[in-house]
């Protein structure tokens, strides 16, 4: 497949003498574009790293302990359908309309559960604020396969990665701090006023460099309803395994049934043909990127309350022995985007996955008493530098295997594998964590001993994600060039 080209951006000025000679993402065709976008994806994630500490708190205040769940799967489930939607929109008229209104529900989400005075009111504002998520997130994949080049795309994406590392490292602090001297409403209410900035740049970029379809001479396709209803399908049944994964009884095994049935024609009408057996090509980037996401976020979640409830470790220190992870992560994604790695992207995508694959695996090990809590750490940075190598790379190859009219399909494609692994995987491992007793460490959260001890509980979520990371580095070997029709 050829390059996809930009429709206007970089390619109709000469670079002077005095510019580098191939251009960057800060030239100045591009910076006002690279600084608005790296802005939107630094807020989404400053909001991803500070919500989660001010969280327990409002539940508490809210009375809604018992539903605390649902104020993550409520926007994870609606986020999913809104990368379908964003994807059609993009691809039909451009990415400019869907980010604007990705970023307003965004904000507007933030405000509703800021302001709830019950929890139902909060978790529909979690709704809100996960349908903004997820038409940004893919409107800013198709806005990246328009306005830049093929070379620049790596460094741009790098860039992406590098926006998560200050609110990684202080996001949880600074949101504490808030939470404890102001209280944790304006952990929600104050960042929506940092919207503003974003929209002033990258709105303005967008429409010089990036709006309308792709291509303005041709017929306007129609919406694909069926693709829509699969939409819907797929996040109604994303809900029903979560909710049975939380509740496991006899009685859950219905819902978990729904689910399933919701979600198998889901994923076969939404995601590329040749996906879950793997097809080289798109169908293996889209596959990987879900392998890869879904096997990390799973144990990442649970490795702070491993050290807490295992080790005896703070809370604090048990959320910092992962800060060093955005950093190697930034790493990973900058070290993909230099000229001289991209005969060798495939590789360093095999050797991404053995990395999380290996850390993964290591981190357990401090279950054992004679394992030094900073294996941890050190075991997790190694882990977020293949995530780096692997995540950057998935977003540059689906971008050079999609044509100009099938960018946003293919973009909501590869966030679809991303999300939709995420909570499969994170049910599959908490149902397994609750089987071998795992809730009966959260007793333990308060103490600075683990008084219930229960490794097999933590060693059953551990041990098959890293299997299945192994099998992320099979899928990897099948990335070249391909359709998905082998």
């Amino acid at each position: 497949m050829s390059a996809l080209e930009p429709r206007d951006a970089g390619t109709a000025v000469e670079p002077s003498s005095a510019e580098a000679p191939q251009g960057s993402v800060l030239d100045a065709a591009h910076r006002a574009l690279s600084v608005g976008i790296v802005s939107v994806v630094l807020l989404i994630a400053f909001e991803a790293t500070a919500v989660g500490t001010a969280m327990p708190v409002a539940a508490r205040e809210l009375d809604g302990v018992s539903v605390y769940a649902f104020a993550f799967s409520a926007y994870f489930t609606t986020s999913l359908f809104g990368m379908v939607v964003a994807g059609q929109w993009s691809d039909r008229n451009g990415p400019l309309v869907p980010v604007t209104a990705g970023i307003s529900a965004f904000a507007a989400g933030l405000l509703l559960s800021g302001t709830a005075t019950a929890m139902w009111v909060f978790i529909l504002g979690r709704a809100v604020q996960g349908l903004g998520g997820g038409l940004v997130i893919v409107a800013l994949y198709v806005v990246v396969s328009r306005a830049y080049e093929e070379r620049l795309r790596p460094a741009i994406m790098a860039a992406f990665a590098a926006s998560w590392v200050v609110p990684s490292v202080v996001g949880p602090l600074v949101s504490g701090t808030i939470t404890e001297r102001l209280g944790w409403r304006w952990v929600f209410v104050g960042i929506p006023l940092l919207v503003v900035l974003p929209l002033a740049l990258a709105l303005p970029a967008i429409r010089r460099t990036a709006s309308g379809p792709a291509d303005p001479s041709a017929p306007r396709a129609p919406w694909d309803r069926r693709r829509v209803l699969l939409a819907l399908a797929m996040s109604a049944g994303a809900a029903l395994l979560q909710y049975a994964g939380q509740e496991p009884r006899r009685l859950s095994l219905l819902p978990a049934a729904a689910g399933v049935a919701l979600l198998v024609p889901a994923v076969r009408g939404l995601l590329p043909r040749g996906t879950v057996r793997a097809a080289r090509g798109l169908p293996a980037v889209v596959l990987l990127r879900g392998v890869a996401a879904g096997s990390f976020i799973a144990a990442e979640s649970f490795v702070p309350l491993m050290l807490v409830t295992q080790r005896g470790v703070s809370p604090t220190l048990a959320g910092l022995s992962l800060a060093l992870g955005g950093l190697t992560w930034a790493l990973g994604s900058w070290i993909q985007s230099r000229p001289w790695t991209e005969p060798y992207r495939e590789r360093l995508v095999v050797l991404g996955m053995l990395l999380v694959a290996l850390a993964i695996a290591a981190v357990p090990s401090v279950l054992l008493p004679a394992v030094p809590v900073g294996v941890v750490a050190t075991a997790w940075g190694f882990g977020c530098l293949g995530m780096g190598l692997v995540i950057a790379s998935t977003s540059v190859l689906l971008m050079k295997l999609s044509p100009p009219e099938e960018a946003g399909a293919n973009s909501a494609a590869l966030q679809i594998s991303d999300g939709l692994s995420n909570v499969l995987l994170l049910t599959g491992g908490g149902a397994a964590f609750a089987a071998l007793g795992g809730g009966a460490v959260g007793h333990a959260v308060s103490s600075t001993a683990s008084g219930a001890s229960h490794p097999a509980a933590f060693a059953v979520v551990f041990l098959p994600m890293a299997g299945v990371a192994l099998v992320g580095a099979w899928v990897a070997t099948r990335l070249g060039s391909g359709r998905g029709d082998d």
